[in-house]
């Protein structure tokens, strides 16, 4: 039985958590609004005239804007073919049996469990014969064969909380089996569609090894820019801070979009 004084100790205990988990994106957005010697005083400013120079300087530098553009085309084909491509996988997973499953199963998660420095030359090298190098779509297939797996592995988990018995009844009513999987499993699945799409566009928006590996020029991403920034002698900090938060603005907003499924979409499944 839960006391007063434990309830007490436990909401302290989540605001604590709020506050180190919040900190830092406090900062570095406060920091974009804060000139040079605000950025460099010791101790902090924390009173300071908010100004819009570091965002205009970012919007009238056009690598910034391309860059920002390929991570939205990048992030977003990735998000869509991985959700199209991994649903009626996770489908046939959760609900067939056949020879392999297993197999396939732990082939799924076993591509998340790779670390990235292993692949990139290889991935290099392979680009480089196909002549894909700091294109769109060398990268969207990158990330694709990280992102497919996890939007198996939470939609297979959240299918299989689906009852059985809404298929069988649809199958007497003579449901073909795509009906099924559309009429039935994509609604009631939703929520956990929506977290790995999520998951899948962060991944896809923050990921800098490949970006840095396979682009050049034409298809550079926002994180690829942002590392840019960080030579010679003087650091901009307050462009650096400004794009940090441009880079962060698009996944807020999404993750915000579809947050009504976010919670049960991690949880539903959990349970039976």
């Amino acid at each position: 039985m839960t006391t007063p004084f434990s309830r007490f100790l436990h909401a302290v205990g989540l605001l604590v958590v709020l506050a180190f988990t919040i900190f830092p994106f406090y900062w570095m957005v406060s920091s974009s609004f804060k000139d040079q010697s605000d950025l460099l005083a010791s101790p902090p400013n924390w009173l300071f005239t908010p100004t819009l120079a570091h965002y205009a300087e970012i919007f009238a530098d056009q690598k910034v804007v391309a860059a920002i553009g390929n991570s939205l085309i990048v992030a977003g084909c990735t998000t869509l073919l991985a959700v199209l491509l991994g649903t009626p996988a996770a489908y046939a997973l959760a609900r067939f049996e056949f020879r392999g499953k297993t197999d396939l199963w732990f082939w799924f998660i076993s591509n998340r469990m790779i670390s990235p420095i292993v692949l990139a030359l290889p991935i290099y090298l392979l680009a480089l014969q196909a002549k894909m190098l700091d294109t769109h779509l060398v990268l969207i297939l990158v990330y694709l064969t990280f992102n497919l797996p996890i939007v198996v592995w939470i939609c297979t988990d959240q299918f299989r909380s689906i009852p059985a018995d809404l298929e069988q009844a649809a199958r007497l009513d003579g449901a073909s089996q795509f009906m099924i999987f559309r009429k039935i499993y994509v609604p009631l699945g939703l929520p956990g569609i929506a977290v790995s799409a999520i998951f899948s566009f962060i991944f896809s928006w923050n990921e800098l090894l490949y970006a840095l590996v396979l682009t050049r020029r034409s298809v550079q991403t926002a994180p690829v820019i942002a590392t840019s920034f960080m030579s010679g002698y003087e650091l901009p900090w307050g462009k650096i801070m400004a794009t940090g938060t441009l880079i962060v603005l698009p996944v807020t907003i999404f993750a915000l979009i579809v947050s009504r499924h976010m919670i049960r979409g991690l949880t539903m499944g959990a349970t039976k």
